[in-house]
């Protein structure tokens, strides 16, 4: 009975140790992809900046195009 019960404690602390070895690799793995992540939103925040809209130019603009169109206009 002795020798099974061993048996028994070795196989439970080869699972229990497979399953935290796993663990510790998910976690890894989480960190690698938190990490990425952090690299990825900071690329999408430059893009956003980037492509903002332009109502606050548009004024300054049609300001700067007003000859154009009166000539046009003049045709």
């Amino acid at each position: 009975m002795e020798t099974a019960a061993w048996f028994t404690v070795v196989i439970a602390g080869l699972i229990i140790a497979t399953a935290a070895l796993g663990l510790t690799r998910v976690i890894l793995h989480l960190f690698a992809v938190q990490k990425t992540l952090g690299s990825v939103f900071g690329g999408v925040e430059a893009v956003a900046d980037k492509t903002s809209t332009v109502p606050s130019v548009v004024p300054s603009v049609n300001e700067s195009l007003r000859p154009v169109r009166e000539f046009c206009d003049t045709v």
